[in-house]
């Protein structure tokens, strides 16, 4: 805008000299002698003066640009620049404020989104735990009541060996081995042998070995062979006396 006002005043000041009307031409200073118009009656006339040559027209000045600002109009000047350069700067620190919003906001989503993930992970952590710490409640309740049900097998176990029902399981599988045993020639009277048999639930005889015994290699033979052939053995009266190793004194006489 300043660039503009210039140029339209110098225009206009170069019309204005353009317009101003030229300066007149000096005069010239002639000599001359007053004459008495009736003396010179019947004179002659002298001739006529040339006419001085008219003066040649002053061309116009010649332009000498804009006018040269004043002191106002500089200081408007450099208070119009100060002004530009103070919006400039509020621009650009407001578009830095803006981004650095615009960070801190990105940030703190950022982190809000760390924090919520990180409270799901507690919350599941926990979760995971509480359900381990019910797995293991139920697993140490269950292992409690099985030893219970073991200590209340044993101990109803030791009561019925204790009472004549043992003495008589084990009196019915000595007959059933003495029934099976084909008493061999080299045996004789008053044979006593330790049996020690291996069976499984059923009755089923899966081993058996002679302990100490006062009969020969053939007796301690024949009586092995016995408690295979009586196998299955018969059941205990109660199922609490039922045990896979047995000790059984086999006495045939």
């Amino acid at each position: 805008m300043l660039l503009h006002a210039a140029l339209l005043a110098a225009l206009v000041y170069g019309w204005l000299l353009y317009r101003r009307p030229p300066r007149p031409a000096p005069t010239l200073a002639i000599e001359a002698t007053v004459v008495d118009a009736r003396s010179m009656r019947g004179a002659q006339r002298p001739p006529p003066q040339p006419t001085p040559p008219a003066a040649a027209p002053q061309p116009p000045p010649e332009s000498v640009g804009p006018p040269q600002p004043t002191p106002e109009e500089l200081a408007q000047r450099d208070d119009q620049r100060r002004q530009a350069e103070a919006a400039a700067q509020a621009e650009r620190h407001a578009a830095e404020q803006k981004a650095a919003e615009q960070e801190a906001a990105e940030k703190a989503a950022r982190q809000a989104e760390e924090q919520r993930k990180a409270r799901e992970a507690e919350a599941q952590k926990r979760s995971a735990e509480e359900r381990q710490r019910q797995v293991d409640a139920q697993a140490a309740r269950e292992a409690e009541a099985d030893l219970k049900r073991s200590l209340a097998a044993e101990e109803q176990a030791a009561a019925a060996r204790s009472g004549p029902a043992l003495a008589n399981w084990q009196a019915q599988i000595a007959a059933r081995i003495t029934h099976a045993w084909l008493r061999p020639p080299t045996a004789r009277s008053g044979i006593e042998c330790m049996l020690y048999v291996t069976q499984v639930p059923g009755g089923e005889v899966t081993q058996v070995r002679i302990g100490q015994c006062n009969g020969d290699q053939a007796v301690r033979e024949s009586i092995e062979a016995a408690v295979y052939r009586a196998s299955p053995l018969p059941p205990p009266p109660d199922p609490a006396l039922f045990d896979r190793n047995l000790r059984i004194d086999f006495k045939p006489d």
